[in-house]
């Protein structure tokens, strides 16, 4: 049965781009971008390798859209206001809402830790990734300088290096790390 309206069509379209998005972080995520094919994941997608085309230019632009869409899920809730001024209240959500997506998203920072580790595959986004975390590194920064650091840009990256670390340590052991009592640490401490 076709679909009747062109929304429809639309949402069939997006329905099948997200499992395809889904396919192959999955597989990016544990088999590495180099080691994992357009075919293969047309093959696990359940569709043809022409029709993941119609959906994604190459396998590079697959994987931007992947990035992007995990950037902008972690950084929605980042000074929720947009008001480039970051108080108490919107760190301690932005924090909160980056230790759910650690757990609810788990396979997204497994394969951003190893996009990270790969220098040819980071280049893919890393320019994309200056223009979102600048701004945001900027506004945290100037939430230091408000609260009377003496090195906010040194203490707002050492905040995102912690949140990095935490996440990579999640990663490697989710069972075992404590991630509730780490986060009421760090708002305690950092915010």
């Amino acid at each position: 049965m076709a679909p009747k309206t062109s929304e429809q069509f639309e949402e069939i379209r997006e329905t099948r781009k997200q499992q395809i998005m889904d396919v192959a972080l999955q597989m990016f995520a544990n088999k590495g971008y180099d080691s994992t094919s357009i075919s293969a994941i047309a093959t696990k997608a359940g569709i043809s390798k022409g029709l993941l085309y119609n959906y994604f230019s190459s396998k590079e632009d697959l994987m931007i859209q992947i990035t992007e869409k995990g950037f902008e899920d972690m950084l929605s809730s980042f000074d929720l206001n947009k008001d480039g001024v970051l108080t108490s209240e919107e760190f301690i959500y932005f924090i909160n809402k980056v230790f759910d997506l650690m757990e609810s998203k788990l396979t997204f920072y497994k394969l951003y830790f190893s996009l990270i580790l790969q220098p040819s595959v980071w280049k893919l986004f890393e320019v994309k990734f200056a223009e979102v975390i600048g701004p945001m590194m900027n506004t945290l920064t100037e939430y230091y300088r408000s609260k009377g650091s003496t090195d906010p840009e040194a203490e707002a990256l050492m905040v995102g290096s912690l949140m990095d670390g935490i996440g990579l340590n999640y990663i490697f052991n989710p069972e075992l790390y404590p991630l509730e009592r780490i986060k009421k640490m760090i708002i305690e401490r950092f915010v």
